[in-house]
């Protein structure tokens, strides 16, 4: 059993993940902003238990999915991309709101978590670029990581609009320029590859989060939009996108 399960872990699929473009950008921050919203939204209008449960359904569901499917398929990646995006949210909020844990406790152990799963990623597979994701096991580690920035930037977005007291919008204006940074650190002074892609994409949770409050919101001057319709227009620009590149295939790498 063992050796069958490491055989599967070992073995060779075609790549699952989209190609490094504008769209994957663009739905990303998208995501990540309709996940702050929604996670919200559901958390304060129904039984908060019930929410997290439904949502770490969804989440199993769209995981299991993903990880079932031998290739990339848009709307499967990212379905398992939002309902990261709604859980990762709804856990680092049951630390901080349910058990009391301060953001920057938080905030810090998502750090150590995800610096973990990178320590680990790296020395068993020796690489951690996302153009590496071609063995269900490199799959597992890229989910894992993936699911520990979305918690990590759900908890560093609150601890510097909160906690620092920026409120949502500084906050948002904040990440935004930390994300250009290894944009401009990757193009003009040449980055790793590497390290300046899991810079950008840890920075686009808290960004998206950030301006998503900032419209919902009624506090930490906030537009107060509403969590609700919030979520509903951010679901409907990803859907929109997403049916863009399943059409079009852009996000596609070509043979």
């Amino acid at each position: 059993m063992i050796k069958i399960i490491s055989n599967y872990l070992s073995s060779k699929t075609l790549r699952k993940v989209p190609e490094l473009t504008i769209y994957f950008w663009i739905i990303k921050l998208l995501s990540t902003a309709m996940g702050e919203s929604t996670s919200d939204y559901f958390v304060f209008h129904i039984n908060p238990y019930v929410a997290v449960i439904i949502g770490a359904v969804g989440l199993l569901v769209s995981l299991i999915l993903q990880l079932w499917v031998k290739k990339y398929i848009a709307w499967v990646y990212w379905f398992a991309i939002v309902m990261v995006a709604v859980f990762g949210t709804m856990a680092a909020d049951v630390l901080h709101v349910v058990i009391g844990i301060p953001y920057i406790i938080t905030t810090t152990l998502f750090s150590v978590s995800l610096a973990a799963i990178f320590i680990v990623w790296y020395r068993v597979e020796k690489t951690l670029s996302i153009h590496s994701i071609n063995t269900p096991r490199r799959e597992i580690f890229y989910w894992l990581t993936v699911m520990a920035t979305f918690a990590l930037g759900t908890a560093a977005g609150d601890m510097t609009a909160a906690t620092l007291g920026l409120g949502y919008f500084d906050s948002g204006v904040l990440f935004a320029i930390l994300f250009i940074i290894p944009a401009i650190g990757f193009w003009k002074f040449g980055w790793n590859e590497v390290f300046s892609f899991w810079f950008a994409y840890v920075i686009t949770r808290p960004l998206g989060a950030s301006f998503a409050d900032w419209f919902g919101k009624p506090i930490l001057g906030g537009l107060s939009l509403g969590d609700g319709p919030v979520s509903v227009a951010l679901t409907i620009f990803i859907v929109i996108f997403v049916i863009y590149i399943s059409v079009t295939k852009i996000d596609i790498k070509k043979q």
